[in-house]
């Protein structure tokens, strides 16, 4: 239901139904500024044209909304995930939108199979076994598998590598896998290897040390001091292990402790990871919205997009209290059918828990202000050097990667006031261009990147920046003349003869302006920056594209010639370059290939 908002937007209310669901704020484009919820429609709309508001928030979205768009939902639960959904898909300007969704990485076990194996997982795809985590980034995972490999010697390679063995592998060598494809570790004593490995997950180091003790004293009574010494060896790396780790207290506590910081534009939320009675690590976010000094909005906002991507454990302490606690825990309970304890009034312990997590919060907003700074600083000295003075608010940088010719790719990354944006990157894949001519692999790219920056499909940078000399530059301004774009800066960045970073020339615009910048200047430095991005980005393109090439034959995509003819094919001339020298009268002595597909081959070769 699409509601316009005049002079006397009262009078409109008197119309909403008295139900839960969600409304949408919109502007005079009907852009979407602001998603929210309500248990009762009614009792919510007419808050916000409160005249006394105290929130400049709520104040400023106001005086932006022209209309409302109301959908009514049969429960409370639904208006919630409803709300979720609609501010995933719209990101609106004035609601906490989170950068960061990217899942969280978990350590799987294939606990199913006979021979288990464990590994990184995205848990994107739930596979049949048993999952632990999540943990804070990938390297508390890459830690605690290395670990892992060290004391229990557990496989970590795939499927097909493991049944396809003949003969242990280096990690066997160097003491890291028992080497169960090839037989060399009896089955129980894997599958022990296996159950100690989970319950070291679980945070159970302390059974599995004295289940070990046992192990250590029976394997020696009996004389099998082989035997004896591995279990020793365990023990000494776990008991290692526990002295490093921060254990909070004996009882085995699973739950995750937020921790709120803003300075009204910039947000910190750090979530503290504690699993088994011992803190894994915390992870900061730094969600989007304008004007907002207040932690419950934030809090609310984050854990409503937070935990319904990422499933949460049995409790979760929160830095500040919540508006709609019992509402929010009875959604993630009907979502992950488990009953999820939101507190936030809390001691002992859990209350210095809570603090560490502030604390963490704190730290993370200090130093995220002080890039924040940094990059302002090297935005106005590159706007002095390049633009009279003008901060630059859009860069772009194209550079070319290949070896040799193949695979050629052009690479497009843009930094704004924030730093790179990488939903703005794009990639070219070169085909129209002679083998290795870097002057015209640039040109192609950006023709095809600014012509669609003239048809205004894509937004025009205050500067381009180019990895290259006089030439390149001299090439790139006659496409932007073609194209009549002539209000851009044009930087080309030239290595030096030993090709060392701070030896780079700089032009601007010809090759006779010369920009004089100091090595150690924040301006040089941003540009090393935006340029080693955009190699990095072209180097990856480039490595992608050259892997497909490599896994792909000439004799794809011939009409009528199947994977079994082109087996056979290889089969009989012992690989391509035989098939590449055969004419089509050999080729046609080859079972299955008649004459018209072996003239149809042959032409295909050698076009």
């Amino acid at each position: 239901m699409l509601i316009e908002i005049k002079d006397h937007p009262t009078t409109i209310i008197k119309n909403i139904p008295s139900k839960p669901g969600t409304y949408r704020m919109l502007d005079s484009d009907e852009k979407v500024l602001y998603v929210g919820k309500a248990k009762n429609l009614k009792k919510r709309i007419p808050s916000y044209f409160n005249k006394n508001e105290s929130h400049g928030k709520t104040r400023l979205l106001m005086s932006n909304v022209k209309s409302l768009d109301l959908t009514v939902t049969n429960t409370e639960n639904e208006a919630l995930i409803l709300e979720y959904s609609l501010i995933k898909r719209y990101r609106p300007k004035y609601n906490v939108v989170l950068r960061d969704d990217k899942s969280y990485p978990y350590i799987y076990v294939s606990s199913h199979q006979d021979f288990p194996r464990i590994e990184f997982q995205r848990k994107n795809k739930v596979l049949k076994g048993e999952y632990f985590g999540p943990y804070p980034n990938v390297m508390a995972v890459r830690e605690t598998l290395t670990e892992l490999q060290k004391i229990f010697k557990v496989r970590q390679c795939k499927d097909s590598y493991f049944r396809n063995r003949s003969r242990p592998c280096l990690q066997y060598q160097i003491k890291r896998c028992s080497a169960p494809c090839v037989n060399l570790i009896k089955k129980d004593e894997y599958s022990q290897d296996v159950r100690s490995t989970i319950s070291f997950l679980r945070g159970k180091n302390t059974s599995i040390i004295n289940q070990l003790i046992k192990k250590m004293d029976l394997q020696s009574n009996q004389q099998n001091y082989e035997e004896a010494i591995r279990y020793r060896d365990q023990i000494k790396r776990l008991k290692e292990i526990q002295a490093k780790q921060l254990a909070i207290s004996n009882k085995k506590y699973d739950m995750d402790v937020i921790g709120i910081a803003t300075n009204g534009n910039i947000h910190c939320v750090t979530v503290l990871f504690i699993r088994g009675g011992s803190i894994l690590g915390s992870k900061n976010h730094f969600p989007k919205i304008k004007n907002c000094k207040d932690k419950e909005i934030i809090q609310e906002g984050f854990i409503l997009q937070h935990y319904f991507e990422i499933e949460p454990p049995s409790e979760i302490i929160l830095s500040e209290e919540i508006y709609n606690k019992e509402w929010i825990q009875n959604s993630l309970k009907t979502k992950y059918r488990k009953k999820i304890k939101l507190n936030n009034n809390v001691r002992g312990n859990r209350l210095k828990w809570q603090e560490l997590a502030n604390k963490n919060a704190r730290s993370g907003l200090e130093y995220e202000l002080s890039i924040d700074s940094s990059t302002e600083i090297k935005l106005k000295s590159l706007g002095k050097l390049i633009l009279n003075g003008r901060m630059p608010e859009r860069m772009e940088c194209i550079d070319v990667s290949h070896i040799s010719g193949e695979a050629t790719v052009a690479s497009c990354v843009v930094f704004d006031k924030n730093g790179p944006l990488k939903s703005d990157y794009r990639r070219y894949n070169i085909k129209t261009t002679q083998i290795g001519d870097d002057y015209a692999a640039m040109a192609e790219a950006i023709l095809r990147r600014y012509k669609k920056v003239k048809n205004k499909a894509e937004k025009k940078p205050d500067i381009l920046f180019i990895d290259g000399g006089k030439g390149q530059l001299s090439r790139v301004n006659e496409i932007l003349k073609s194209l009549e774009i002539s209000d851009l800066s044009v930087a080309a960045i030239a290595k030096g003869k030993e090709r060392k970073s701070g030896d780079e020339t700089i032009y601007v615009n010809d090759s006779k302006n010369i920009l004089k910048v100091l090595s150690h200047s924040p301006a040089f430095h941003y540009i090393q920056q935006i340029r080693d991005e955009a190699h990095r980005f072209a180097v990856t393109g480039h490595r992608i594209r050259r892997k497909i090439n490599r896994k792909s034959s000439k004799l794809d995509g011939i009409e009528g010639l199947g994977p079994v003819k082109k087996r056979e094919l290889l089969k009989q001339f012992g690989g391509i370059q035989g098939v590449l020298i055969a004419s089509a009268d050999d080729l046609r002595k080859v079972r299955g290939i008649s004459k018209d597909l072996a003239v149809r081959i042959s032409n295909n070769l050698h076009k």
